[in-house]
């Protein structure tokens, strides 16, 4: 093992049971699938924006890591993606994880329950250390330019 150890708390019934617990698809696999614990059929009407429970609860308790929720790039295409584009858990956050799922398609999806809808992926966390400047020291080549400074070809 060579990353953290995260606490995970099962708070549906359901994993182990109707669903697999939350595991790496395969030794190269970056994160862990999140499912909808949803107890029935909830289908989004194009534009629709509902949270939807995981039945999971994490403390990472390690202020070194954080945990991202992505979407998935298949669902993505079909038009089903995070609300807020990618969450954030904190290492002491101990609540339920719940997903923002948004339907930004133009036909209605359907998530059922037991679904794969996002990703867990735990990252390092560096902590900075602010230094209140009047100016920066040292000019870049970019300075202030910012939005489509580069141009676009």
């Amino acid at each position: 093992m060579t990353g953290p150890i995260v606490d995970l708390k099962i708070l549906d019934t359901r994993y182990g049971k109707e669903f697999p617990l939350p595991t790496y698809a395969t030794a190269g696999s970056a994160a862990v699938d999140l499912r909808a614990c949803v107890q029935g059929p909830l289908t989004l009407a194009p534009s629709d924006c509902r949270l939807v429970p995981t039945g999971l609860a994490l403390h990472i308790a390690d202020r070194a890591y954080a945990a991202l929720i992505l979407p998935r790039s298949g669902l993505g295409h079909k038009g089903l993606i995070l609300g807020n584009t990618v969450g954030l858990i904190d290492s002491d956050y101990q609540g339920e994880i719940s997903l923002s799922c948004w339907n930004r398609g133009d036909t209605p999806f359907t998530i059922t329950p037991g679904d794969r809808v996002a990703q867990l992926l735990i990252v390092p966390v560096v902590a900075a250390h602010f230094r209140i400047v009047d100016q920066f020291a040292q000019a870049t080549e970019r300075g202030e330019s910012g939005f489509g400074h580069s141009g676009i070809r």
